[in-house]
């Protein structure tokens, strides 16, 4: 599972003064979590340890939580089973704390939960967290957004997470939001401001918001997110899923690049749209899944085909290079043969001269993955075929909501983020 772990060490009295009391209850000393784990008595020390989290007394919901983050991964994060599940609630009410340490780890602790399927489901079937988090997400002021992006995108596992789709800004007790940066009610377009204005720090100082990434391609899974991404909204007449393009060559964001690719290539899973996104110019698509896969060394293209590629592909600067993540590479080469669906599909990647960038793209990597991929792709483009001529499955997740329980599964394991 792509479990986003998020590593956060926390150190208190509690660890060192085996008689720190608090009040009438007395903290264990957890100075050795392995000792403790293999003791007889763990489950009611941690268990007493988790109950602490919806104490009246402030001082010991924060040092249950210094202590109860490391136990949050693993075989000990099923203390927080304890009592039917009441530490997910107690966490859910710390989230809106206004500690900013309090916060942060709740939410590092929820986030790291996400990895058991039982928890998970828990925490995402609350449609009134959701809004909540989401929505907090967009607080510019929010020192937790980050981590609160990657506990979104832990969520984004669940098929309710497509409520998000469905949220706008009109109840009460939402957090703030800056209206001079966000024009829309609805919080998934804010979302996506987030994500495109705020990659460099200038919309939120603590956060660039790269997280949101994954959750864009787990809810692309799903039918309402992929036409959420492919069709004009009315907040800017923009199409959204133009405005995540250049974050392919963002080379410096791992997980920008990965997240958007799998956004791009889940968005061409219906190959009905595959024509108005090809030639729509305000989307510009192919260029933007070639560059990644193109060399400035891929010296054996010649004039003709040069010309007939997409313009930014043409005379590419001496320094450029292929996306250096071979998974990323096999996810837009995934995405071409989407592309390769349909007749007029494939007719337009001849067109542009698609079939020479992957000859050479074979013949200068390595790789067994991206040379199967490559393999398929010029099959398919180079052999004459009747039209809507089926292709094999892809080997990657799946992309739709509705796929088989078998794909819904291999989506799971790539997809969970752990906090550790």
């Amino acid at each position: 599972m792509r479990l986003f772990a998020y590593s956060l060490f926390v150190t208190s009295n509690f660890f060192f003064n085996k008689n720190f009391q608090i009040s009438s209850h007395r903290l264990y000393d957890v100075t050795n979590k392995e000792e403790i784990v293999n003791s007889c008595a763990m489950p009611s020390q941690l268990e007493e340890l988790v109950s602490f989290l919806h104490s009246p007394q402030p001082a010991v919901r924060q040092i249950a939580l210094d202590n109860l983050v490391g136990f949050s991964t693993g075989p000990t994060a099923s203390i927080f089973k304890y009592d039917n599940c009441q530490a997910i609630k107690d966490l859910k009410e710390l989230t809106k704390e206004k500690s900013k340490i309090l916060v942060q780890q709740s939410v590092t602790i929820l986030a790291n939960l996400c990895g058991d399927d039982q928890l998970r489901n828990l925490i995402a079937n609350d449609p009134d967290f959701l809004l909540y988090l989401t929505w907090k997400i967009c607080d510019l002021n929010n020192s937790s957004a980050d981590i609160m992006c990657i506990l979104l995108s832990n969520l984004a596992k669940e098929d309710v997470i497509t409520i998000v789709l469905e949220f706008s800004r009109d109840g009460e007790n939402l957090p703030p939001l800056d209206k001079s940066v966000f024009k829309s009610d609805k919080v998934m377009d804010c979302l996506m401001d987030c994500f495109v204005k705020g990659y460099d720090r200038k919309l939120n100082k603590f956060a660039n918001f790269d997280y949101l990434a994954y959750f864009f391609a787990d809810i692309s899974r799903f039918k309402k997110g992929r036409q959420y991404f492919i069709e004009l909204q009315e907040n800017d007449n923009v199409i959204p899923i133009s405005k995540l393009l250049v974050f392919t060559e963002k080379y410096d964001s791992k997980t920008r690049r990965e997240g958007v690719a799998s956004t791009i290539k889940n968005s061409l899973f219906d190959s009905e749209t595959h024509v108005r996104i090809l030639n729509d110019e305000q989307i510009n698509l192919l260029p933007y899944i070639l560059l990644p896969i193109a060399s400035a060394k891929d010296s054996e293209i010649d004039e003709e085909d040069m010309f007939n590629l997409p313009d930014e592909l043409q005379l590419l600067p001496e320094d450029k290079e292929r996306d250096p993540v071979t998974s990323i590479v096999c996810c837009h080469l995934e995405s071409i043969l989407l592309l390769c669906t349909t007749n007029s599909g494939r007719e337009f990647l001849r067109s542009k001269s698609v079939y020479p960038l992957i000859r050479e793209l074979h013949k200068n990597v390595d790789d067994e993955d991206i040379g199967d991929l490559c393999y398929r792709i010029v099959n398919v483009l180079m052999r004459g075929e009747p039209e809507n001529v089926q292709l094999e499955e892809l080997p990657a997740k799946a992309a739709d909501g509705e796929a088989d329980k078998d794909s819904d599964e291999e989506s799971d394991e790539e997809g969970i983020v752990e906090v550790v």
